[in-house]
């Protein structure tokens, strides 16, 4: 077997049975043929399953610093990424293909200090979601389309995947909906009256028939709605609005869970609701909150 064959396996494992996002498949595959691309240009032959396992911690290094080089050096955020893919590679090689390498667990990735969410203000937020229908230039349905989705970011804290996997047949929304999010893992989120006014108000003005079955967000064509559209539409409106780059898709989602914890929810109930595998990783939202108020502090006490 050749390492582009292993490589080949290891993806097709990542999609069929670990149900990875074809945002993930598409990343680990670049990090996948940048690392083999390197081992063979380093050794001057084509990279075999036996010399995958043989791969030592010095040509891991040698291709880390690789990276950091050339007409685009990666971020030190980046590296670790690709490292971490790789790692992921070998892992899969020793448990099923029976070629393990020791070497890898050697090789420290940069550190990489996690960063704060940047959310927008509650304001911030109306606003966003009220601008759609305030644009000439859009259909009535494809303005009510584009505020039914942000209402699902910001009210209910979904990722943009998972609110375009929505169903026709999931609407009208019950009092809380099951979400699948990453790794395939399940959830429950609460449905807001606003979030469910909104998503009825688009199936009111949208002309096209839906099945049940069929996506419930239609591009103007009536092909599913695509993840960079919405990230093209916020893009449109934070340019309307006056917001900084930081104003996101995402950033609703950060909002809902910064939003919430400034009004006294506990953080294992955002970790819950957020899908997140690790408490730690909920808890870089008390960032954002402490900065909130010690920049209220430092704007209302007289001696500030």
């Amino acid at each position: 077997m050749t390492g582009h064959d292993a490589l080949a396996a290891w993806l097709e494992h990542l999609a069929q049975e670990r149900r990875s996002s074809p945002r993930t498949l598409e990343a680990y595959g670049f990090a996948g043929r940048r690392y083999l691309g390197f081992l063979e240009q380093h050794r001057g032959e084509a990279v075999s399953l036996k010399s995958l396992s043989e791969v030592t911690a010095g040509e891991v290094r040698a291709w880390l610093a690789h990276l950091r080089q050339g007409d685009h050096p990666l971020s030190p955020r980046s590296l670790s990424q690709a490292l971490s893919a790789i790692r992921s590679f070998h892992r899969f090689l020793d448990r099923r293909l029976d070629a393990p390498n020791a070497a890898i667990a050697l090789v420290r990735g940069p550190r990489v200090k996690p960063g704060a969410p940047r959310p927008v203000s509650e304001d911030q937020a109306r606003g966003l979601i009220a601008e759609p229908a305030l644009d000439p230039d859009r259909e009535p349905w494809e303005a009510a389309r584009d505020e039914a989705v942000l209402t699902l970011l910001y009210g209910c804290g979904l990722r943009i995947s998972e609110a375009l996997s929505l169903k026709r047949s999931d609407a009208p929304f019950p009092e809380a909906l099951r979400i699948t999010g990453k790794g395939s893992k399940t959830r429950i989120v609460p449905v807001l009256p606003a979030v469910r006014e909104a998503t009825e108000a688009y199936l009111s003005e949208v002309p096209f028939g839906l099945a049940p079955n069929e996506p419930l967000f239609r591009a103007k064509r009536g092909g599913p709605l695509s993840p960079r559209h919405v990230q093209a539409t916020v893009q449109n409106l934070r340019g309307r609005l006056g917001l900084p780059a930081s104003a996101t898709p995402h950033a609703l989602r950060h909002s809902f869970a910064t939003h919430l914890l400034g009004a006294g929810a506990d953080l294992r109930s955002i970790q819950e609701l957020l899908g997140h595998a690790s408490l730690s990783t909920t808890q870089r939202y008390t960032q954002v909150d402490a900065a909130a108020l010690l920049s209220a502090y430092s704007k209302a006490h007289p001696h500030a």
